[in-house]
């Protein structure tokens, strides 16, 4: 199986393709090579996974985790179609608040791999959206932040529609207010 492996405008974040296989039983696709993706720039271990399902609508983020328990992750949608985003909080980058979304469907079988130093989140344009994502960080309640996915100084443009956010995710501050250390 082959990867292709697509470096992004933002430093560090990769668009993730594979190829799948296929007959009238249905088919197969290997989706993780440790190897092929550390020769990528996608570093690892990863030590976690998880997944979630949200209805159509439905807005999570914009998530980290600071340091010494900041992640990258390893995301996929198995089921339905969100538009993923990553925004650059490393205070130090050329693209510091700069963002940038893919479109992650069940269909397209993409990835994106957001590294360490990146808020993350996506609103889910056709569900109910499965979605699938390592990390290589544990999670940990007390290092994880946020940053307000409506903040004007980011001006994500975010597909048309409703949006279904969370009391907490509704609370984060701007950008500008958030700590981070990267």
């Amino acid at each position: 199986m082959k990867f292709r492996f697509t470096r992004l405008p933002l430093e560090g974040l990769i668009e993730v393709e594979h190829e799948q296989v296929g007959d009238e039983r249905g088919h197969f696709s290997e989706v993780f090579r440790a190897g092929d993706f550390a020769e990528a720039g996608i570093p690892g271990p990863f030590v976690q996974e998880n997944q979630s399902r949200s209805e159509r609508g439905v807005l999570r983020g914009l998530h980290y985790q600071i340091l010494p328990k900041a992640q990258g992750k390893l995301v996929r949608c198995l089921r339905g179609s969100i538009y993923d985003v990553a925004v650059d909080i490393r205070k130090d980058s050329p693209t510091f608040g700069r963002w940038h979304g893919v479109v992650l469907t069940g269909e397209n079988r993409k990835m994106l791999y957001i590294p360490p130093g990146f808020a993350h989140g996506f609103y889910v344009a056709d569900g109910p959206a499965d979605v699938l994502y390592k990390t290589t960080d544990y999670h940990s309640p007390e290092h994880e932040r946020g940053v307000r996915w409506d903040d004007p100084a980011l001006a994500i443009a975010w597909p048309p529609g409703p949006k279904k956010v969370s009391s907490k995710d509704a609370a984060l501050p701007p950008l500008d207010k958030a700590r981070r250390d990267f």
